[in-house]
């Protein structure tokens, strides 16, 4: 059975994204619960007609699965410090089933967070800070993760797929700014975020 283990320097991606993913998500949280009683949140989000949480929160988006996302973020997570303090603490390596589940939790939320920003975008017209926080999170953990995996054979051992790998190891930080810039433009392009401040 083959054995993969990052490097040190993505199982620290992995650590740092979760723990900032989780503590914004908990902000999101008390964010959720000051829109339902009226209370002041600890860090409001609330930064103008534009950048705010509210219509966010509330909306059918905000609560896909019938509760707050940020719940989910919560617990969700907890799984790149996971497989982070296990990669630093497996020097010969986990199996691959291991890094399939958790790339596919990785590709989801990849695919949760632009699902999220065109819904800001374009159907409640607003950018949640704390939101934009967790995708700038969860992007290049997308990118980094699936370049590392791509390259090591995790999903499979062909030549083009590991050479594929290896060129989006490389270029992780340009697509990652690139797909940064895409949500940005688009951001720009349909609410003027610029002229708001």
């Amino acid at each position: 059975m083959a054995l993969h283990r990052p490097t040190a320097a993505l199982a620290v991606l992995w650590i740092v994204s979760g723990v900032l993913g989780g503590t914004v998500a908990f902000l999101l949280y008390l964010e959720y619960i000051g829109q339902l009683t009226g209370s002041d949140p600890i860090v409001s989000c609330q930064w103008g007609v534009l950048v705010t949480c509210g219509p966010n929160l509330l909306s059918p988006g905000g609560n896909i699965l019938g509760f707050s996302n940020s719940i989910a973020g919560m617990v969700l997570f907890a799984g790149p410090v996971y497989a982070g303090v296990s990669a630093l603490a497996s020097p010969a390596g986990l199996r691959r089933w291991y890094w399939r589940t958790f790339g596919i939790f990785v590709a989801g939320a990849f695919v949760l967070v632009h699902y999220f920003a065109i819904q800001s975008i374009f159907v409640y017209r607003s950018l949640c800070p704390w939101c934009m926080i967790i995708w700038l999170v969860t992007i290049p953990l997308f990118w980094y993760t699936t370049g590392w995996m791509l390259r090591e054979g995790v999903w499979t051992e062909a030549v083009p797929v590991r050479r594929a790998g290896r060129a989006l190891s490389t270029w992780a930080p340009l697509v990652t700014v690139l797909d940064y810039a895409l949500i940005a433009v688009t951001a720009q392009l349909r609410l003027d975020l610029l002229a708001s401040f």
